[in-house]
Order: structure tokens, then sequence, then C-alpha cells
């Protein structure tokens, strides 16, 4: 079961740094070279200098950007511009933004949660994770002895009995105020009432956590403890016996999973013509139309059907789109080539995407990364823009998101999706709390 405890967290005084809006950042792993630079002005004392340090010349082993992010969580905890609450607490996280035209709120707290490892109990994965990622994480960790930035849990909770112990606790109380990048409102309230959070670790203890976000920084986490004891003992309350986590429920009405488009590197140029013949037999397709920017109907199409069984691709060479839709004989190939996996998995779109068409009927093996996006927009200007070196890109593909049943469906089967198969919106903030591990 999931142990649920608060942790005297360390924050930002904003007698020091003003706005809390100039101090906060998106996680490390969704920002570019240009956002970095942007939150490096907007204030000396930005968390982008600890969860994303750059790199300086004459770096070295000993001195890097590890080591500065170390350097700067230490000063700032010196300095007062962090400091540490004087209570355990768990924190009251909401969410406000606007999809589709509607403005929702996402409601969720920030606790420290028991680690364990994926398979040995009740706290799942639901994505791939990549050795180096993990590597790098780790090294960040072992510099600075803190979670600085929270992994996102989502629990089964249909009558919201967890979030709601707390919403009544925090009603008529002020929060903390983020406005981020994008414009999204991050509210935050420090609970720190003992009775309050002794009955939220007793609603939270029989269900099971699904990770939605931040499969490194959970592995890592594992990775951290386990060094950890293997140098001396570790005893059960050792804060890197736990992790820094958002809980949100998984009926939360702010629970937006997007799609994750796919531009692909690394194959062979071809028409719609020479792709259908690749595909043929195992979907049904039909000519969706010209140009890049016709991507936009198509989706809608697809996104209002639903179908998890139905793919769009363009082909640059003669610049056409193809829905392509998996039929019978499809799926009975999908089983043969992903018998080691559940039929929950193999009718997932990403799988469906990865293992059959790219990697099987394209012969797409060992790939370059894609281009990952989440827009169609983002679709259509990389497609009328290229690569970074300027080639086009020879395929390009829309396909539907998981569900969150999906991700709790697959998770308890032992599986995991290929990477990038949920893009969960809006990101949560690093900087808002802070986890020491010492």
């Amino acid at each position: 079961m999931p142990q649920i405890e608060a942790f005297r967290g360390l924050r930002y005084d904003l007698g020091h740094v003003g706005s809390l809006s100039d101090v906060i950042a998106p996680p490390y792993d969704v920002i570019g070279p240009e956002l970095q630079d942007d939150l490096y002005q907007r204030h000396p004392a930005n968390v982008i200098r600890l969860i994303l340090n750059r790199e300086e010349p004459g770096d070295d082993e000993k001195h890097d950007r590890y080591t500065r992010a170390a350097r700067f969580l230490k000063n700032w905890q010196a300095e007062g511009v962090l400091q540490a609450d004087p209570d355990p607490a768990v924190y009251v996280y909401h969410q406000v933004f606007s999809y589709g035209g509607q403005e929702f709120t996402r409601r969720g707290f920030m606790a420290r949660m028991k680690l364990e490892r994926f398979g040995e109990g009740t706290i799942y994965p639901h994505e791939e994770t990549h050795a180096a990622a993990k590597a790098d994480r780790l090294r960040l960790i072992t510099a600075c002895r803190a979670n600085l930035s929270q992994i996102f849990g989502i629990y089964p909770d249909a009558d919201s009995n967890a979030q709601s112990l707390l919403e009544a606790t925090v009603i008529g109380v002020a929060p903390l105020e983020a406005t981020d990048h994008l414009g999204i409102v991050h509210r935050l309230w420090p609970v720190s009432d003992v009775q309050v959070i002794s009955q939220l670790a007793a609603a939270m203890g029989p269900k099971p956590m699904f990770v939605a976000d931040g499969h490194h920084r959970y592995e890592t986490a594992c990775n951290y403890r386990d060094q950890l004891a293997a140098e001396n003992d570790l005893p059960p309350q050792h804060p890197a016996n736990y992790v820094m986590t958002m809980c949100v429920g998984m009926n939360d009405p702010g629970m937006i999973v997007l799609p994750t488009h796919r531009l692909f590197r690394g194959l062979p140029t071809m028409t719609a013509s020479e792709l259908v013949a690749k595909l043929d037999g195992a979907f049904e397709t039909q000519d969706a139309g010209e140009g890049a920017a016709q991507a936009h109907p198509v989706w809608e199409s697809i996104e209002l059907e639903n179908d998890q069984h139905e793919l769009a691709f363009f082909t640059t060479k003669d610049q056409r789109w193809t829905r392509a839709q998996l039929n019978e004989q499809g799926m009975r190939r999908m089983a043969e080539i992903a018998g080691d996996h559940s039929s929950d998995w193999q009718g997932q779109g990403v799988s469906i995407l990865h293992r059959l068409a790219i990697e099987t009927l394209l012969g797409g093996q060992d790939l370059p990364k894609p281009k990952y996006v989440h827009l169609v927009e983002e679709v259509v200007d990389a497609l009328k823009t290229g690569d970074t070196d300027g080639e086009p890109f020879p395929l390009a593909a829309l396909v539907m998101p998981a569900t969150l049943k999906h991700i709790r469906q697959i998770s308890e089967h032992g599986e995991r999706m290929p990477a990038k198969s949920t893009y969960f919106f809006p990101k949560l903030l690093s900087g808002l709390v802070v986890n020491p591990l010492v």
C-alpha cells in the first residue's frame, strides 16, 4: 500500500524573492534552451539553477552543473531564500487552466511517499524509462540530496474522499499563488493539522498509485536510496526512503491527457501509395487530403471517433495524409508480434503505431528518437520547417492518447507502454516545494 506522510518542505521566502511566479519553472524535461535562458534571466534564485543548471566552460568532474546546483541550494538555505516549514505538512496544490475553451481546476496534494521498487507493491509505472536520463537525475540528487521536483501519481478515488479531507481544511485560507509561462495559475496551501494528515494517510493506504509522470525521477529516487543503504544502514524513517509525490484522484475533472504525435527520423522517404502498399493487409486505408495543414480536419475527425485503432500518416515526399484503420488481420498480426504483451497493451494506439506499423511493416528498427509534439499546429509547423538541420521529416503520425483506464489496466498487468504514450496537461511546477533528503 502507498505510505503517505507529511514532511518539512523547503519553500521560497517571498520577502527575499518577491513574486513566486519569478522563481518557479516547469519540469526539467520540457525546458528547451530558449526557456532555460528566459528562466535564468527572470530571477537570480529561479529554481532552474537547481533542476537544470547550465553547462559552463571549464566544467570538470569536481565542478559542474550538478555541484553548482548543490551550491545554490546550500547558499539559498543559508541566506534564508529557501526556508524549512516549521512543522511537517502536506501541500494542497491546485492548477487552474483552460483547455478546449473550458476552464478546469486540477486538485491534488503533495506528500512524501514511501519508495518501493516497481513490481514489489502497489505503486505502478506505465511507461518505459531510459538509462541516460536516470544517470543524469542520479548525479543531481546525489549532489543536492533533495527532491527538487515532485513525481506525479494518480490513484482511484471515485468519491474524492482523500482530497475532500484537505479541501475542507483550506476553505477560506488564502493560498500562495504563482502563474507560469503558459498563463496557468498554481495555488498552494500547506496543511499541518496532525489529525487531518492521519486521516489522509488512512484513506490513501488501501489505494494503488500509478506514476503518471516522473518515472525517471521515481526510479532515480529508488537508486539513490539503494546507494545510501549500500554505504550505511538506512533507518526506516530516513527521508531517502521516500519521494515527494503529487497525488491526484483519477476522477478529478482536471485530469487531461493530451496526445503525443510523432515526426519520424531515419525512415526512407515514401509516397502515400508506397506507404499504403506496406500497410496493406493490416490496415484499411483512405486518402485524407494534401498539405501539412490538412492535419487539422484529419485529427478533428479521428479525435471525434475516439478509436485507438486509427492512425493518420503524412508522407512528406508527396505531401499527403493517409488514414489507417487497424483491421482484423492487423489485430492477429499484432497478437503474433507482441505476444509477450496483454491484449490491452496490443490495442493501444501508440503500441500499434510503433510495434506494428513502424517497426514491423515499415522496417523502422533502431530509428533515431522521433520529434514528439502535442498540438496539431506543432505537427503542421514542424512539417513546414523540417528538422533542426532543415531536413524534412520523412513521415509524421497522429495517434490517440492512452486514457486513464488504459493506464491502470496496463500498469496492473505489470507492463509499460512505449515512451511518450501520455502527456498529462498541465505540467506540475518545480520550485513550489523542495523535499530535503537529509
